[in-house]
């Protein structure tokens, strides 16, 4: 999870006017050690534009390896700290693309164009995910997935961290009546999605961090939670798609509750699942050159997944408008050809 978060306030200090200390003249070891290790990224950041001084102790490698650790459990797996490694700004770069919230991309058309008939796509994905209740670690792995095959780029895109009968058990405990519980669900399990591009050392999280949507399934009663970010995608840049991950708990009331299914697919406005080749060129646009913002509280997530589901409603009824229509277009005509022909039979 992330860390704790502090606050550094810089102050220019007048030492003729017997103003205090200046940051500068405090020892940099306590600096690093009782200072720089007790912020958050989003804050070591901010804390190394203050001056040159504070920059290069920020900028240390330890210090962000650390931080990513701790954020992101799975990223201590040898072929992720490999990878990290090879980005320019090793720990620093990752937490940089990694950290902030994906937001919507909307390139010039012809740079979309470009990047979807000249790039080559990615040749294999990591995935690092974690998944937190609380400020406990419930899950946590990492997969590498081979991209390049025929059947991948032409089948629906999916990826699943377990397989059919798999699952992993947690110690959350189902309590207290039902919406109660989902509620409690939504506010306390996050999960971060990191996919990585080993290649071009490049990483984007697919994941909304809290849950956008947290149902009962009406059959099996297992609880799905959905995380969902939205990017461009399709020849038309301003298409919106969802990159969602599922995770799927089950259990009864009073028992542990177990983790059976952790997934991602893409989703358009149509409810279609694009298949791998249109994902990857999605995915690959998200990773270069998605826009990264800070992610409010509030529940930001959760508004563009209403949004999201407003422009379905809209798309869904603006074609069945024009099916009606075709509809009607198609009966008058049936019907003028039909006393077209009877009026020739009957006055030939």
């Amino acid at each position: 999870m992330e860390s704790g978060t502090a606050t550094i306030t810089i102050t220019t200090v007048d030492h003729d006017h017997g103003g205090g200390t200046a940051i500068s003249d405090v020892h940099q070891d306590i600096i690093k050690t009782h200072i720089l290790t007790r912020l958050d990224g989003a804050t070591l950041a901010s804390a190394a534009c203050a001056s040159s001084h504070l920059h290069a102790l920020s900028a240390e490698e330890q210090l962000w390896r650390v931080l990513c650790s701790s954020t992101w459990p799975s990223i201590d797996d040898p072929r992720v700290r490999h990878v990290i490694s090879s980005f320019p700004g090793g720990y620093r770069s990752f937490f940089s693309d990694s950290f902030p919230f994906l937001h919507h991309r909307s390139p010039p058309k012809h740079h979309h164009h470009r990047r979807h008939h000249d790039r080559p796509f990615l040749a294999e994905v990591i995935s690092a995910v974690d998944v937190h209740y609380k400020e406990s670690l419930i899950f946590s792995k990492v997969q590498e997935n081979e991209t390049k095959s025929d059947w991948f780029l032409c089948s629906p895109f999916r990826f699943d961290l377990l397989g059919q009968k798999e699952s992993v058990q947690t110690p959350i405990r189902h309590v207290g009546e039902d919406q109660a519980w989902l509620d409690h669900l939504e506010e306390n399990l996050k999960l971060s999605w990191i996919l990585i591009d080993p290649t071009r050392n490049r990483a984007v999280n697919v994941s909304s961090r809290s849950p956008v949507s947290v149902q009962r399934h009406w059959l099996t009663g297992d609880v799905q939670l959905r995380y969902s970010t939205f990017v461009s995608g399709g020849e038309d840049s301003s298409e919106l798609v969802q990159c969602a991950v599922v995770v799927t708990c089950e259990g009864k009331v009073g028992g542990e509750m177990h983790v059976r299914e952790v997934s991602m697919q893409v989703e358009d406005l149509e409810g279609k699942h694009l298949n791998g080749k249109e994902s990857l060129v999605i995915l690959q646009g998200a990773m270069e050159s998605g826009k990264r913002k800070k992610e409010r509280k509030g529940g930001e997530g959760k508004e563009r997944f209403e949004e999201f589901l407003k422009m379905k409603r809209e798309r869904k009824e603006r074609k069945q408008r024009r099916e009606r229509a075709l509809d009607m277009a198609c009966i008058a005509a049936g019907l003028t050809i039909f006393v077209a022909f009877w009026s020739f039979l009957l006055f030939r």
